[in-house]
């Protein structure tokens, strides 16, 4: 049987969750000589552990220099790639029974969609962050979306080249770019008939915060060789609005500047009030208002942060490994 799917795996660091990801993709209900596994590594070398895995379904370990990107990882994944069709996955997901079955018969029945993503579900027991990002990224189900995350992205080849590829010159956001770029092509679908569960995920607000500190660096260089639309506007807007009027509001309070305390709270508390009612909705009953108001008062700052630190260069954080 002749390879149809080739999964792209880039990773650096341990390896334990990577080795889960690719035991979820051993149990895909479709037959193992269908696919391929390629790990895009940038370390030195594999541990046993991983290596038996070959044995088990058809492996194949690359190795990147440590300073490429991500983006540089896939792309020379793909690069490598037997198969029609390109499944991109984070080496800390672990995808449903179903997922390379479900995905790829949506994007082969749809005619206007170019890429298809599954759900995120929780993982047992988890904490309010976690239970935050999957709220957030599950706002819109079963319908197109305007972009999608890294995390588990399945599209032809031959989208994945007419869009250019991933873009190498971006330390983060390069999901966003590349998403962007396939919704030029075709639809972005996310399917709830699939998902996975993010092995990797914040789990607690501290490292969070650093890790969007990280994220937000690329920010501004993302904006680059590509329209703007206006649903994007406030991702910038709002963290410098809350982060600025906040600091705004008590200076001028200090200094007994009533009236102008008052417009920057308002500035700032607004949105920010506006953004925590609209996460504790996507929540439910799963997290608490207190929770919602804590995850935007860091989430914000530390978009902000990043964002002024990307212009100056990178800095790196030990959450993101």
């Amino acid at each position: 049987m002749s390879i149809l799917t080739s999964f792209i795996i880039p990773h650096k660091g341990r390896e334990a969750m990577l080795i889960d990801t690719i035991n979820s993709i051993a149990k895909q209900t479709v037959f193992r000589d269908s696919y391929e596994v390629i790990v895009v590594s940038q370390n030195t070398s594999a541990s046993q552990r991983l290596s038996a895995l070959g044995e088990k379904l058809n492996l194949s370990i690359i190795y990147n220099a440590e300073n490429k990107t991500i983006s540089h990882s896939r792309n020379l994944g793909a690069k490598h790639a037997k198969g029609n069709f390109l499944a991109f996955l984070d080496a800390d997901v672990a995808l449903s029974p179903n997922w390379l079955e479900t995905v790829k018969a949506k994007l082969e029945s749809d005619g206007s969609s170019a890429l298809v993503s599954a759900m995120q579900i929780n993982s047992n027991d988890a904490p309010p962050l976690e239970r935050i990002r999957t709220a957030l990224s599950n706002a819109d189900l079963d319908t197109e979306v305007s972009f999608l995350p890294g995390r588990n992205l399945f599209l032809s080849k031959e989208t994945f080249y007419e869009a250019g590829q991933f873009p190498e010159h971006l330390l983060t956001c390069e999901d966003y770019y590349f998403t962007d770029k396939v919704n030029q092509i075709g639809n972005l679908y996310y399917t709830s008939k699939a998902h996975y569960v993010h092995l990797g995920e914040d789990k607690a607000f501290i490292p969070m915060w650093k890790k969007e500190i990280w994220r937000g660096q690329s920010n501004l260089a993302s904006l680059k060789g590509r329209d703007i639309p206006l649903r994007e506007l406030p991702s910038f807007i709002v963290p410098f609005a809350v982060t600025g009027g906040v600091i705004l509001f008590f200076l001028t309070l200090i200094f007994s500047q009533t009236a102008f305390a008052t417009l920057f709270a308002l500035g700032s508390f607004i949105p920010l009030l506006a953004y925590t009612a609209r996460l504790k909705k996507l929540t439910g009953k799963q997290v608490s208002v207190g929770y919602c108001l804590l995850f935007y008062s860091l989430y914000f700052p530390a978009r902000a942060i990043g964002t002024l630190l990307g212009v100056r260069g990178t800095v790196n954080t030990s959450s993101h490994k």
